[in-house]
């Protein structure tokens, strides 16, 4: 084994944020089967002090059981409304050009809010807390999260340390292994592995349960979602500027959630298969600015696994990454503060050391 040992992170202030992060970084290489791993290793203790978590570092310990696989149980009522929702949403398409302009841009502006729900929201504060968030705050992205109806926060961040913990291993939700279609959208149309299930039970998940809005987002989320992600978005043109109400409900509505789900899904798959690997070539997610353009700023798959903590998920700040910006904006109003931040040495060093030479063709 070889070690190579040098500080992480940088740490700057301004007057209404700051921009911070502790730790050490290891350099090891590790055996997994027939395969060769270099990988960083945070300081833990560290970490945990700083963030309070550390269910999103890859567990390199974790080996998929022997034997056969356990057989497809499909979910058949999944099956159904996702097919009904597609099929809706390519009826949307129709009716574009009969909707007023108001409506074609407040279902843009629907699809923004509930985005940022998932990516600054679910994502990037819940899931790996790389940075902080005032109340007020929380409770816009958690009413944007409803919005989007991908599950409740709480559900959301344990199936995503978990896809960080057991990354493309039989422990991983939508483990990219198995198919663009498993990753994509097939991961929610049958049975979960076993391995997904008890290594999601075995998560700390204390730091979700002690935040009172998550957890009244639970309580809730039923009504929350017909309130907020199909009621408001078809009654605000119906009602304000007398559109029609199938043209309300079919592209505020449908085409407007059909989009954010396969944009969120994009990440899942088309960001695991396609795209460079700049930063560590070891491992499959990558480098998609397509991606990253749909999914507000989350196309940045390589940097984001290999340092999951930095809370732009990418080296390049706004670029293709308006939840970044969003982020930014915040504490610029002190709504959040202390984001995490890779250092431009650590990074550079990384790619020198396990990245597939992309980098250097920009």
């Amino acid at each position: 084994i070889h070690c190579y040992l040098f500080k992480e992170f940088s740490s700057t202030s301004t007057s209404t944020s700051s921009t911070t992060a502790v730790g050490t970084v290891t350099s090891r290489v590790t055996r997994n089967g027939n395969a060769v791993i270099e990988k960083d290793l945070l300081n833990h203790e560290d970490l945990a002090g700083d963030r309070g978590m550390i269910d999103d570092i890859f567990d390199e310990t974790y080996r998929e059981k022997e034997g056969p696989k356990p057989p497809l149980r499909y979910v058949w009522r999944n099956i159904i409304l996702m097919s009904l929702l597609h099929l809706g949403a390519l009826f949307a398409l129709t009716l574009i050009p009969s909707a007023k302009i108001q409506t074609l841009a407040w279902a843009v502006l629907c699809f923004l809010v509930s985005a940022l729900g998932i990516t600054a929201g679910s994502h990037r504060l819940w899931s790996h807390r790389s940075y902080k968030a005032t109340l007020p705050l929380r409770i816009f992205l958690t009413i944007a999260n409803s919005m989007a109806f991908q599950n409740d926060i709480y559900e959301w961040v344990r199936d995503h340390r978990v896809h960080h913990k057991f990354s493309e291993t039989d422990a991983d939700p939508h483990n990219a292994m198995r198919g663009f279609f498993f990753s994509h959208i097939g991961w929610l149309l049958v049975r979960k592995h076993p391995d997904v299930i008890e290594k999601g039970q075995k998560l700390d998940l204390s730091d979700i349960k002690a935040d009172k809005v998550v957890m009244f987002q639970r309580r809730y989320y039923k009504p929350s979602v017909v309130l907020l992600c199909f009621t408001l978005p078809a009654v605000v043109p119906w009602y304000f500027w007398d559109e029609s109400i199938v043209i309300s409900f079919f592209i505020p509505v449908i085409l407007r959630y059909a989009v954010g789900l396969n944009a969120t899904w994009l990440v899942n798959s088309a960001a695991h298969m396609f795209g460079n690997r700049p930063y560590d070539q070891n491992i499959n997610p990558r480098e998609n600015p397509l991606v990253s353009l749909g999914a507000i700023g989350e196309g940045f798959h390589n940097y984001h696994h290999t340092f999951p903590y930095d809370y732009s998920t990418s080296e390049y700040g706004w670029r293709f990454n308006l939840t970044t910006a969003f982020i930014d904006f915040m504490c610029l109003l002190g709504l959040a503060s202390d984001r995490k931040k890779v250092s431009k040495e650590v990074i550079l060093a990384r790619k020198m050391r396990t990245g597939d030479g992309s980098h250097k063709s920009g």
